[in-house]
């Protein structure tokens, strides 16, 4: 189900993405952010509500550190985006998994693999790396000597992102549900969204693009639900591989809605990303079978 969940939050996050491409032509980022997150609280404040469940938190300081880290992650990336070829930008971003499983081997090693040994860790890091490797290909990132800054912005985004994926496991150990988890970041959002607009103005509404704004925060909020579900239940690494799908999603959206054509380097690209996906899967099934969510 781990597989299932980070795939449907894939697919979820690429279509969002379409909508924000199109969105983007009428809203600024900031604005992008705001309505986002406004969306997403109201939505999960009613689910609560027919749910019968509260939105309060006795881990504040939790929710603090995903909501920052996770803004952070989110303005860095559209910084990325404006100063950087989208290739590039989407490469940075996507080492997020990179990351994670950086750390988490790091952790391992430190701490001697409390959990799964480092024999069966090792794989699991390396289909990571596949994986990127097909983003890699996918994308072809290029970087001009005038773009440092923005690179490095971008790294920041990846870096970030695991930090956010990372403390969405913590925060389910913790014994908090995905609906408040992904409530207090859309807070968070909603607040940095509405800050930067202050400073970068507002853009008048204009029917019916402003319709745009409905889908992406719709998708938004049901992608986050799924990927907190799927980085709380399970091996954090198995979802970081499966991350990457979200990337073949792109590449079709992009040659089925705006006639972009995908070379051969490209569609080997996708493979070996479905494969590292597959591969971790298997992986992690055969090495601890209905295992837990990881303690990190």
């Amino acid at each position: 189900m781990q597989a299932l969940w980070i795939v449907l939050a894939s697919l979820l996050f690429a279509s969002m993405a379409v909508c924000i491409k199109y969105a983007s032509a009428y809203f600024n980022a900031f604005e992008i952010v705001f309505y986002r997150g406004l969306l997403g609280m109201l939505v999960l404040m009613a689910i609560a509500r027919v749910q019968g469940t509260s939105l309060r938190t006795s881990v504040p300081a939790m929710h603090a550190w995903r909501g920052v880290v996770g803004v952070i992650s989110l303005t860095t990336w559209f910084y990325a985006i404006a100063h950087l070829p989208l290739p590039t930008a989407m490469t940075l971003n996507y080492m997020s998994s990179v990351w994670i499983a950086t750390f988490l081997l790091g952790g391992a090693l430190l701490l001697q693999g409390r959990n799964v040994p480092m024999r069966q860790q090792g794989p699991l890091f390396l289909t990571v790396i596949a994986g990127f490797a097909g983003v890699a290909m996918l994308l072809r990132p290029s970087l001009n000597p005038d773009q440092v800054v923005g690179a490095f912005v971008g790294l920041l985004s990846g870096v970030f992102a695991a930090l956010a994926y990372l403390q969405v496991a913590a925060l389910s150990r913790a014994g908090e549900s995905e609906s408040r988890t992904v409530f207090y970041f859309s807070l968070c959002a909603t607040l940095v969204g509405g800050l930067g607009m202050l400073f970068s103005g507002a853009s008048a509404w204009q029917w019916p693009s402003a319709l745009w704004l409905l889908p992406t925060g719709l998708l938004a909020v049901f992608g986050q639900l799924c990927l907190t579900r799927a980085y709380s239940r399970g091996s954090t690494m198995v979802a970081a591989s499966l991350h990457y799908t979200g990337i073949v999603f792109a590449a079709l959206y992009s040659l089925l809605l705006f006639g972009e054509q995908i070379p051969l380097m490209g569609w080997l690209g996708m493979a070996l990303i479905v494969i590292s996906g597959v591969a971790a899967t298997a992986l992690r099934t055969r090495a601890v079978p209905n295992a837990p969510a990881e303690e990190h």
